[in-house]
């Protein structure tokens, strides 16, 4: 458990704490509102009725509806700043192994946020100009790490991929799909399934024939390591 600072009250962590659930609740509720009706049919109102709050409540959190939309959007990108590298770190040193950590990961960020990542592809162009560049910088910063173990699984001779940011931006793409054909995949598996038999297609198109055999487990769909 991490330790209190001097001046971290356990009366201010709870508040906190609070604000934190409280501020997710609403954006959860954005986004699933957003997603049915669309962000310019949303008002303040109908998002305090979704949310079972007060109008008062949203605004002591978020300025306007365009503030809204924009926490509901980089919300994905934050979870993602947060869990794929912890991911990769967890998985050690193999450059095939670590890239099979980071698409999973990316899949079960998008599973948890798969309203909001809907409105990143439907409603980011209702932002602003400076919103619309937001999200496009922290996209580029977010999927990084995922380009960065492709590098080194070409470098390391297991992976043969003549442009490794496509074949990251590929996977990214697989990841999103979960959320945009999430009504046609889950009629035939859950998300253990389709990250096995995304990551195994992927990978047998990339992976160096004379490593195949260290890989198998990956190159085979099976159940969710």
């Amino acid at each position: 458990m991490a330790r209190l600072a001097p001046s971290d009250h356990p009366q201010d962590a709870a508040r906190r704490t609070l604000a934190e659930e409280r501020s997710r609740q609403l954006l959860g509720a954005a986004a699933r509102l957003m997603e049915r009706e669309g962000s310019e049919a949303v008002s303040m109102q109908a998002l305090a009725a979704e949310a079972g709050v007060s109008v008062g409540l949203i605004y002591r959190y978020f300025g306007s509806k365009d503030e809204v939309l924009l926490a509901v959007i980089t919300q994905v990108l934050d979870a993602f700043a947060r869990e794929v590298p912890a991911a990769i770190n967890d998985a050690g040193v193999d450059p095939v192994r670590r890239l099979a950590a980071a698409f999973a990961a990316y899949c079960r960020v998008i599973d948890e946020f798969r309203h909001a990542a809907v409105l990143t592809y439907r409603e980011s162009k209702t932002l602003d100009e400076a919103g619309r560049e937001q999200i496009k910088k922290l996209e580029v910063e977010t999927s990084q790490p995922l380009r960065e173990v492709v590098h080194q699984g070409v470098t390391a001779g297991a992976l043969d991929a003549a442009d490794p940011d496509l074949v990251a931006y590929n996977l990214l793409l697989l990841a999103h799909a979960w959320a945009l054909k999430h009504w046609y995949f889950e009629r035939t598996m859950d998300l253990g399934a389709y990250i096995d038999a995304q990551l195994a297609l992927a990978l047998r198109a990339i992976v160096v024939p004379e490593h195949r055999d260290a890989y198998r487990d990956l190159l085979t769909a099976g159940p969710s390591r």
